[in-house]
């Protein structure tokens, strides 16, 4: 099958806390201040979206580093290995991200989200609401994970909640 050139246009930008680290998941209870800035031309696809609570956001994880290993070891598995695209790894053949956000409000060009897992000046891809009955899976698991020993600590790291050890 012949490769095709595949053109994204950066639509957005991301603004974050975050500079030098960020999670490893979106924190709904982060306290700082998160938004997304809409390029001016882009500004009408916001119409009703501040009508949902949450939303799909996509972004070009343009500060991932490494080559894309289709093996990997998530840094909270205790050694586990697996196949990259049953992890949330951040290096990827392509890097783009995918995170779910609160909509607290849409002011102008400017959605103002619940934290979100991202360096500040993340370029933003896309964004589609979030719809309840379509995007709840009530029949969804823990995969590999539920082969771990002590899994509710590791989920904790996982959705990068603060905790003791």
């Amino acid at each position: 099958m012949k490769e095709i050139s595949i053109p994204f246009k950066q639509i957005g930008t991301i603004q974050t806390p975050y500079y030098s680290n960020a999670p490893y998941q979106p924190v709904d209870t982060a306290e700082d201040n998160f938004s997304i800035a809409i390029n001016r031309e882009y500004v009408d696809g916001l119409s009703d979206l501040w009508k949902f609570n949450y939303a799909y956001v996509l972004f070009y994880a343009h500060k991932a580093q490494g080559r894309a290993e289709m093996v990997v070891a998530p840094p909270w598995a205790k050694g586990k290995k697996v196949g990259l695209f049953s992890s949330r790894s951040p290096s990827r053949p392509n890097p783009i991200g995918l995170s779910v956000v609160r909509i607290k409000d849409v002011k102008e060009n400017i959605i103002f989200i619940s934290g979100i897992d991202v360096f500040n000046g993340t370029p933003l891809l896309d964004i589609k609401p979030y719809i309840k009955d379509l995007d709840n899976k009530s029949d969804a698991n823990y995969g590999w994970l539920d082969e771990l020993d002590n899994k509710e600590h590791l989920t904790l790291h996982i959705k990068g909640i603060p905790h003791e050890h």
